[in-house]
Order: C-alpha cells, then structure tokens, then sequence
C-alpha cells in the first residue's frame, strides 16, 4: 500500500532527517541483539525440557519420582544409563521397543534435571549415535519422543554440546512432517529451537535442512501447546541476521492467518511467543512488515496492550508496535488515523508503560510513540492532549540517561511539522513554547554534555529550534541561563565533524562577538 504512493522510509520525519535516519539505522541494525538481549533475560533463549510432551502417563510423572543425589552418583548413573541405551539398540528380542524406551527414559531423566545436567558424560559415552538410530522411521512414537527429550536437553546446554547434534538435525526435522505425532513433531521442534537459540551459523544450517516450512505449519493449528512451541522455535530460527527467513515465513500460505488468530486468543503465554515471532518478522523484513501492516495486526496489538499486565507479554507487543511505526509514513498515518479510537487507545496504552516501574517499559514505550509523534501534525496535536507529555517532561528530567535520549526524540518531534524536502521543519510554536516553559530545555542540555554522538546532537537540534522560535527572542538568554552555551562551545572542538559543524554555528548565528552589547 505505502509502495503505490510514497516511497518507504523506515523512520518518519523527525527534527532534522539526518538524526531521525542515523537514529533509525542504528536501531535497526542492532534490533536483533537487543531483542536477543531481552528475550534470553526473560524466557531464556534455549530452555530445559524437565516435563516434556509425553505420550504415556508413566512419562508424565517420572519427573516427580527424582530424588536429590550426589553428583558422584549421579555422573556414573549417566554412564550407566548410556551404557543401558548401547545395550538395547543393539537387542533384538521380543520386548526390544520397550527395553530402548526404558533406557531412554533413564537417560532422560537424568538429562532433566535443572541443577546437574550432565550432558558432557553422556556425550563422552557416545548417547548422540544411539539417538539417532532411536529416531530412525518406523520406531515407536515413544521411542522418538524419549530420544528427541533427550536431545532437548543436550541442546539445552553449551555451544559445544549443542553443536554435538548435528548428525540428528536431518531426522528431526523429518520428524516435524504430517505422519509424526503432534507430540513428537513438537518435541522435535522444542530441540531444533534449542539449536536455533544457539547461533546465526547453525540457524542458517536449519533453514538450509528445510527446518523452517514445517515449524511454520505447526503454528496452523489450534493445539495451544504445540504452537507454542513453534512459535517459540520459530522466533529462534528467524531471528536474523538475514532477512531472507523472515520474509520465507510470511510467504508462507496460513502463516499470516494463524498469527493474527492466536494474537487474538486469551491464552497470554500462546499470545506471547507469536509476538516475538511478530517481532522478529518486523525486525528483519520490510516484506514481512508491509504484509502485516496490511493484515490490520496493529490494531489487535493494541487491543492486547491496553488489556496486558503481564511484563513478559507487553516486551513483545512494544517491540512489534515500535518496529511497525517505524515503516512508512503514509501506511502508519493510514493505520492511526488521529481520528479513529484505535490511535487514542495506543497513545492511552504507552502512557500507562511510561508510568510503570520497569524500565524497559519506560524505554519502549518512548521510542513507539517517538515515530507516533513523528508523523502529521494530527498526531502530534493528540499526543499533546494527552497525559503522556506530562510523563515525558518528568522521565526528561529525572531518568536514566538512555531513556531520556528516548524521550527527547518525542518530545522534538512533537515540536516540528513535516517537512517536504531536505529543508527545515517547520516549528509548531505552541507545542515548544509549552515544553520550554515546562522546563525541558535544561534536560536537552544535558544531553548536550553527555558522550553520546546520538543525544548530543538531538539536544543540539531542540536548541536550535528554542533559538529560532522562542517569541521575543528570549530564546537566547534561555539557553544562556540554563548553561546551554557552555556545553555548546564544548562541542566545537569535538572529533565529530557534524556536532563540530553544528555548534560552531550555533555559536556564529546566535552568540556571536555582538551577543549582549545592547543590553
């Protein structure tokens, strides 16, 4: 849609095009390891299977039978147990199925346990061979699950060991397809994640063994447990930093519905992990994001924000809105119409992380509203009318330096019209005055002084536009009173040609060798 009218632009206009584009660039570029960042500090990205998805009830309760031992123990009951596991693949009597899925359960059992899992031993003693014949096609649904559990956990582990898997990752992926169990499929998916969450080169190794299609259509159905999963898995397989994933997965034909389907449902956990699928779609793809976009998906993101409490659902639905408002401008102004309740419901949605305890809220919410606020003069007369100003103008003032960068970039924007061209914007006067006389220009100020390249020169831009537009050029003395030309002078003798450029002539324009002889 944005294609037919306006070409795309990944941030709107902001103060000046060159910070809103540098800015945007950098997010851009380091969305991944950040999103990394966060999602391994709240859910971990390689998990520990210690329950499973079991078949029979036995497997089901085994975990409960566990008993604290000794790690001695514990370490010659591994070796054991793959010595057991040798001794059954290689049986072939009568109750050769059973004797497998019992040593596989021992092995497993001990691969379980959170606090001493010892997947190094069980590597030593030769388990990942045996796995994989017990993966083979034919073999009985719990034989595959047991063996696939156990992989899970050893994926779960160092990147040594995770890489240890390599010679299964073909059978596994088989077992993802129509004839497997749901359980299996899904226990398969939960040890290719693992893999996944490891590295960008094992990730490119899945999506070329054909991992990607099958996780994908795990995510069709309405099994809450197994999409969960696969969403889970898929956020891992995708997570860049190539592209190409991300824009394979929209492509693929029930992907796009079944996203906006379980976004839509009350279970959180289920909503959760499809929004860091969502995230990464985002993140990595125009393609994907331009589909999404068109999907009407910020309006049920929105709709999951407003009615969110929970910390670890609304990371996500942040990140997703961010990464959606920062595509072009025509398709965001047409999303948030300013006169459509679905715009007052996002800025009534961002307030309230603005106000919460979580920093990472606080942050977030900044920068979703930052590309809000860079769009129409509508927009930014809305967010105006709203509590959120009030809230920024407290977050510059007292916040934590990065999310006092965030707030500038709001509060900046709020202040300037569109402009066309490569020309200044032009100021919206009423909403600067208000700021100024609401004291932020000492909070720009002091990002002037900080070491940041990006913050001094957002801080650097405000003041310009406190020198050019402030009635009765009082704008001057302001800046003078809140200390704002010594920190400028610090800067034209900085290493960065542009802030050395833009100070220097701050100084020149406004401070010149005339400055304050008629008084």
């Amino acid at each position: 849609m944005a294609g037919e009218t306006t070409p795309p632009s990944h941030r709107r206009h902001p103060i000046k095009h060159t910070v809103g584009n540098a800015a945007v660039q950098r997010r851009r570029q380091h969305a991944v390891s950040v999103a990394k960042e966060r999602r391994e500090a709240m859910f971990r990205t390689k998990r520990l299977c210690m329950e499973g998805i079991s078949i029979s009830s036995d497997a089901a309760t085994d975990n409960e039978m566990m008993v604290d031992e000794e790690p001695m123990v514990l370490e010659s009951q591994t070796s054991k147990a793959v010595e057991e596991l040798k001794l059954a693949v290689s049986f072939k009597g009568k109750d050769a199925v059973e004797k497998k899925v019992h040593a596989l359960r021992e092995l497993r059992r001990l691969l379980s346990r959170s606090g001493f899992p010892f997947v190094e031993i069980a590597l030593k003693s030769g388990a990942v061979p045996l796995l994989a014949q017990c993966l083979s096609f034919g073999s009985e649904d719990e034989q595959v699950l047991e063996a696939a559990w156990c992989l899970t956990n050893i994926a779960a582990g160092t990147p040594e060991q995770t890489k240890a898997l390599l010679p299964t990752l073909p059978l596994l992926i088989a077992h993802l397809g129509e004839k497997s169990s749901l359980s299996v499929s899904e226990q398969c998916a939960w040890a290719l994640g693992n893999v996944a969450g490891e590295s960008d080169e094992l990730r490119e190794l899945l999506i070329s063994q054909g991992a990607l299609i099958p996780i994908a259509k795990m995510m069709l159905p309405d099994n809450g447990s197994t999409v969960r999963t696969a969403a889970w898995a898929l956020s891992n397989l995708i997570k860049g930093p190539d592209p190409d994933a991300a824009t394979e997965l929209i492509k693929i034909d029930g992907v796009v519905d079944a996203i906006l389907r379980h976004l839509k449902k009350p279970d959180i956990e289920l909503a959760t992990e499809v929004s860091w699928v969502v995230v990464y779609l985002s993140t990595l793809s125009d393609v994907a994001t331009s589909v999404l976009m068109k999907a009407d998906i910020v309006q049920i993101l929105v709709d999951r924000l407003a009615a969110s409490n929970n910390l670890q659902s609304i990371i996500p639905l942040l990140r997703s809105l961010g990464n959606l408002m920062s595509s072009d401008a025509y398709t965001t102004n047409v999303v948030l119409d300013p006169g459509h309740e679905i715009t007052e419901s996002i800025i009534r949605s961002l307030s309230k992380c603005l106000k919460s305890e979580h920093r990472f809220l606080k942050k977030e919410a900044a920068w979703v509203l930052s590309n809000i606020a860079a769009g129409s003069v509508a927009h930014k007369q809305l967010i105006c009318k709203s509590e959120a100003v009030s809230l920024l103008l407290q977050l510059l003032a007292g916040a934590p330096f990065d999310i006092k960068r965030e707030v500038a970039y709001v509060l900046g924007n709020l202040c300037v019209a569109p402009a066309d061209g490569l020309g200044r914007p032009s100021l919206l006067l009423d909403h600067l005055v208000s700021f100024v006389r609401n004291g932020c220009l000492c909070g720009f100020i002091d990002l002037v002084r900080q070491g940041d390249l990006e913050a001094a020169r957002i801080g650097l831009h405000f003041i310009e536009l406190v020198l050019r537009g402030m009635p009765n050029g009082e704008g001057r003395k302001l800046v003078e009173k809140a200390g704002g030309i010594d920190a400028i002078e610090r800067l034209q003798f900085h290493e960065n040609d542009d802030l050395r450029m833009m100070a220097g002539l701050l100084v020149d324009s406004y401070f010149g060798e005339t400055y304050g002889l008629d008084e």
